[in-house]
């Protein structure tokens, strides 16, 4: 079943922000944080290191946009 939620401007933008890919959906980064908080509680080296893996293709994916956008200027 899928339903709708209502979500302030600022969250969504925030969500926006924490793609890793085009094609990952809110429902998928929200399960990805629900999973990040579980893991805390009873392996927080596992979280950190998936944070971390998390940071790392984020920051690859915005250098790749800002190289795009170079080039086509």
């Amino acid at each position: 079943m899928i339903t709708t939620i209502k979500i302030q401007k600022e969250t969504k933008e925030r969500l926006e922000k924490l793609k890793e890919n085009k094609g990952e959906t809110y429902d998928d980064l929200i399960r990805k944080m629900l999973w990040l908080l579980n893991t805390f509680k009873a392996q927080p080296e596992k979280a950190r290191a998936v944070l971390r893996k998390i940071d790392e293709t984020r920051a690859r994916i915005l250098k790749q946009k800002a190289e795009i956008e170079r080039l086509n200027k």
